[in-house]
């Protein structure tokens, strides 16, 4: 295993300490060390390649835990009576308390040590990305409690595993959350590989969550069931079985009681909150284990920090929330359809209509932006960050989940009848999806990689001024005559580009606010995609249910990952 050497060096004052009432003295750098490497000539090259040597052999880790949990999983699917679903439950149950018992002693030990977190990264874990840690932890946990106590109502026919998994899960989930809130920005200095091992098996453990999470939903499947064994009855039909299921699925039914009916129907609500929660926690881990033994320079330490502000923004607001009221109603008539029966023709009209009008506006948006972009004479930035390398990697794969869908609903419609209305609509509904997807991508990338603007730096100027002016004692007039030289400066550059900042921030607002609506319907339960029946027809139900359940929380991901980076644009604009 790789070890730590402490050297001297002359002090760094640029560097951002942890604040604490007595910050250790930044001069002390621990600089890595590998036995591959131990006959480097420079210390500095040493420490560079024992850095590449510990993110290498923890991926080889992560790697082979992802695959042997992935076997586990598939093995569940393909040959459910050899491996059971309570097998890989109590194989994720073993890799949650290893994962806890490193974050404990990361909280407790690693991270108190003397010159453990000489720095911060400013860009890593910002506030949107970890309260919706909190926002989707909480939902998460309140997921296992009703799974618990569903759990508990039909306890002759499940496995006490199905109560002991969901209890260790919560115990994960706010340990985690809190780990995450305190200490996403670290960039650890001390007992680097170990820590890099650690952050590498918490990721792998929340990308096994997901994949079960995405593979098997069963309290969903025995709902089916229960409705198809009623249907299939009616017809005189032999009962409906899935192989998920065990042949006692009737005896599972859950009793005509409102607190089993409320676990139930909540478990469904919560659902995709869980999938979401792996994925945000996967991001954040991934830019720590970038940022383990990261020395951060004085020209990656923000001088300037853009603030949140709704000032020259009117018709992107008013743009958005028309588009997010009008949602809000065809999803609430979607939903009363849904739970009432199956959703009617009409309703699927409406729906896809509201998207066909809708995605247009985006792409048109997300185009115009993209070309103001390249009209502004704004620097590239350039510099490493990894916060903005994963950013860029989660737009483009996340994306994959709602193109890949609509290619595989293009060719199902093409082979079946595109000249029917609700067809027609669904075609293009597809294409404009892919669309949208490619040119906000397109934006929100291009926005990442620009500079703030340079009025931030004026108005810097202005103060510094302002103080050195007080500190001479100059008269009124020589004053005036200042602040007016300024003024002017600032009027005439604000006159330059204000049109383009302001489309900018009207352009992007309007896109957060879309994209909210756009994350809103599909996690609360709006499921057209499956619910119209003419995918699941052509492909089959359980290739139609694998491949809607693989792109529909990436779908969901996306959406909400695309808020912050257009969140991102507009402060920055």
């Amino acid at each position: 295993m790789p070890g730590n050497k402490v050297s001297k060096q002359k002090p760094c004052h640029h560097c951002k300490s942890r604040p604490a009432s007595a910050p250790p003295d930044p001069s002390t750098i621990h600089y890595e060390k590998f036995w591959l490497y131990r006959h480097c000539s420079s210390v500095q090259q040493r420490d560079r390649q024992a850095q590449k040597a510990g993110q290498l052999f923890s991926g080889l880790l992560a790697m082979n835990v992802v695959f042997l949990g992935s076997a586990f999983i598939s093995s569940m699917i393909f040959n459910h009576v050899a491996i059971t679903l309570a097998d890989v439950w109590i194989l994720l149950s073993i890799l949650k308390v290893l994962c806890l018992c490193w974050i404990i002693y990361y909280l407790l030990g690693t991270s108190r040590q003397p010159h453990a977190v000489l720095y911060r990264d400013s860009h890593a874990g910002p506030i949107w990305i970890r309260g919706s840690v909190l926002l989707f932890g909480s939902f998460s946990i309140l997921l296992n409690v009703f799974q618990i106590g569903y759990s508990a109502i039909l306890i002759q026919c499940k496995s006490r595993v199905e109560i002991v998994f969901p209890s260790i899960e919560i115990f994960f989930i706010l340990t985690q959350a809190f780990f995450l809130w305190h200490h996403s920005k670290d960039c650890i200095q001390v007992q680097h590989n170990f820590t890099r091992c650690g952050l590498m098996l918490t990721i792998a453990t929340n990308l096994l969550l997901w994949l079960l999470a995405v593979t098997n939903d069963t309290i969903h499947l025995e709902i089916e069931s229960q409705l198809r064994e009623v249907e299939q009855r009616f017809e005189g039909k032999a009962p409906f079985s899935h192989p998920y299921l065990c042949n006692e699925t009737a005896s599972c039914t859950c009793p005509n009681i409102t607190i089993c009916k409320v676990f139930q129907k909540g478990y469904i609500l919560l659902y995709p909150f869980n999938t979401e929660y792996c994925l945000v926690c996967c991001s954040v881990l991934y830019v720590m284990w970038k940022n383990v033994g990261r020395r951060i320079s004085d020209h990656h330490v923000p001088h300037i920090k853009p603030r949140f502000k709704l000032q020259g923004v009117v018709f992107g607001p008013l743009l958005g929330t028309i588009a997010v009221i009008i949602g809000i109603c065809v999803f609430m008539m979607y939903q009363i359809q849904a739970t009432g029966s199956v959703p009617s023709r009409q309703v699927f009209v409406i729906y896809y209509s509201y998207y066909i009008v809708l995605l247009p506006l985006m792409s048109v948006g997300a185009v115009i932006g993209t070309i103001i972009h390249a009209l502004e004479k704004k620097e590239l930035d350039t510099l490493k960050n990894p916060t903005r390398s994963l950013d860029v990697i989660l737009l483009m794969g996340a994306a994959l989940g709602q193109i890949g869908m609509s290619y595989f609903s293009i060719v199902a419609i093409v082979a079946t009848d595109p000249r029917d209305l609700l067809n027609s609509l669904i075609l293009s509904h597809s294409v404009l999806l892919i669309f949208q997807n490619i040119t906000q991508n397109v934006f929100i990338i291009d926005g990442l990689h620009r500079q703030p603007f340079v009025a931030a730096k004026e108005e810097m100027k202005e103060e510094q001024n302002h103080e050195a002016y007080d500190q001479r004692g100059v008269n009124m007039l020589e004053l005036g005559q200042e602040i007016r030289k300024v003024s002017l400066s600032y009027i005439h550059s604000y006159s330059h580009l204000s049109w383009k900042r302001r489309a900018l921030r009207e352009i992007s607002f309007f896109l957060v606010l879309c994209n909210i609506i756009l994350w809103v319907m599909p996690t609360f339960g709006a499921h057209p995609v499956f619910e119209n029946g003419l995918e699941k027809s052509f492909y089959g139900y359980s290739t139609w249910f694998a491949i809607v359940n693989f792109g529909l929380p990436l779908g969901v991901f996306y959406r909400m990952h695309s808020v912050g980076g257009l969140l991102e644009v507009y402060i920055t604009a």
